[in-house]
């Protein structure tokens, strides 16, 4: 059983940025495809970033492209998404979510979910 929490968010302005972490526990982290979600009320939960297990190009929603970073550390078992040029879009709250071996953009084929971390983002 994979544990996961994230951590890093807050409450910013707009063009500010800031790091979400995720921390996994539980589970071989290396083996895992990683992604973050993001969900904002009313809105269903789409994939902004992920990557797979051996790292290579991640993927990014259009949305985020350019200014987003998806980044992971195996030997700390740490999962990053680095937030910059944020924008009030951006509000939601964040999941990091891990399925094996290959990313996937659909939420329902990820097994294990974070509890989520929450990012405002004022005008």
């Amino acid at each position: 059983q994979v544990q996961l929490v994230e951590s890093g968010g807050g409450l910013v302005q707009a063009g500010a940025s800031l790091r979400l972490s995720c921390a996994a526990s539980g589970g071989t982290f290396g083996s895992y495809a990683m992604g973050w979600f993001r969900q904002a009320p009313g809105k269903e939960r789409d994939l902004v970033a992920a990557m797979n297990w051996s790292g290579g190009s991640p993927y990014y929603a259009g949305s985020v492209k350019g200014r987003f970073t998806i980044s992971r550390d195996n030997a700390k078992n740490t999962l990053y998404l680095q937030l910059n040029s944020l924008e009030p879009e951006d509000t939601a709250v964040y999941y990091c979510a891990a399925r094996n071996f290959l990313y996937s953009t659909r939420p329902s084929e990820y097994r294990y979910w974070g509890q989520g971390t929450q990012v405002t983002v004022s005008s």
